[in-house]
Order: structure tokens, then C-alpha cells, then sequence
């Protein structure tokens, strides 16, 4: 979605800076540009709260309870937000194998989940296995090579 020209802060602190758009240059030291009015500028629609009864009396729903352009209701995910973060590099090989299990899982287990997901559960399975197996566990195993 693209921003019109008149949704543009001016940098004096209104609000995050936007590019000019093609073919027009950015104003300099914070000021307007000539053609801009504050009646340029349209309010800003509020999301709407399903709990409020205001907004469900006149019929409103949050703007993500529907899929774009098909009008039904989505489902939660049940994707989580995580706030820590490793960068794991693998092979084209490795990639490869793990999207092939991200689209088994979608096709014949129904479950869309994204990579991320899949890693992360085969990671809590394995420590899992590791601290209920110890030696025995698979990961023991595949790190000694056996």
C-alpha cells in the first residue's frame, strides 16, 4: 500500500519521514511543501475494538478479522511472538529438506506453519530426547557419528 503524497510528515517531530514521491523532491528543513494543507491531510481511522459495545453496534470489525479481498473471518495462526534471536546457517541441501517437511506438513498434515516453527519444535524435541536419554538420546548418537 502506498502512501499518497499528502500522508507525508514534514520531519519537524509530526511524525516518521516519508520519501517524496517520484519525480518530486523531499521539502528541506522541515517545512511544507507550498501545496500542502493541513485539510490535505485525512484523519486517521481508528482501529476498532470488537469489545467496545459502540463498535459492535454499528457493525464494525477490526480491520484483521478478515483475509484481503475474500471477506471470511481468519483463524489465529498461533504464531508467537519470540524476542531472542540466532542466525544458523545451513546447507542448500539442509534448506531444501526443511522446506520439503514445511510443505508435507501443509499438504498432508494441514498445518501451516512457517520454518522458523519447524525448527523450533524439532529443537524442543531433541533436548527433550537429550534430557530424558542422555547418552542414549539421537543427538548424542548423531554428534559421536554413530
Amino acid at each position: 500500500m502506498a502512501l499518497s503524497p499528502s500522508l507525508a510528515r514534514n520531519g519537524n517531530g509530526a511524525g516518521p519521514a516519508v520519501p517524496a514521491p517520484a519525480g518530486q523532491e523531499p521539502p528541506r528543513g522541515g517545512e511544507a511543501p507550498a501545496n500542502a494543507r493541513p485539510a490535505d491531510v485525512p484523519a486517521a481511522r481508528p482501529e476498532t475494538d470488537p469489545a467496545r459495545p459502540e463498535d459492535a453496534a454499528e457493525g464494525r470489525r477490526p480491520a484483521s478479522a478478515t483475509v484481503r479481498g475474500r471477506g471470511r473471518a481468519r483463524r489465529p495462526s498461533g504464531r508467537e511472538r519470540h524476542d531472542e534471536k540466532i542466525t544458523v546457517y545451513v546447507s542448500a541441501e539442509e534448506l531444501m529438506d526443511l522446506e520439503h517437511a514445511r510443505l508435507v506438513l501443509r499438504g498432508e498434515h494441514g498445518l501451516a506453519v512457517d520454518r522458523g516453527r519447524v525448527v523450533r519444535e524439532a529443537i524442543s524435541v531433541v533436548l527433550a530426547d537429550l534430557e530424558q536419554r542422555g547418552e542414549a538420546s539421537i543427538l548424542v548418537r548423531r554428534l559421536r557419528g554413530r
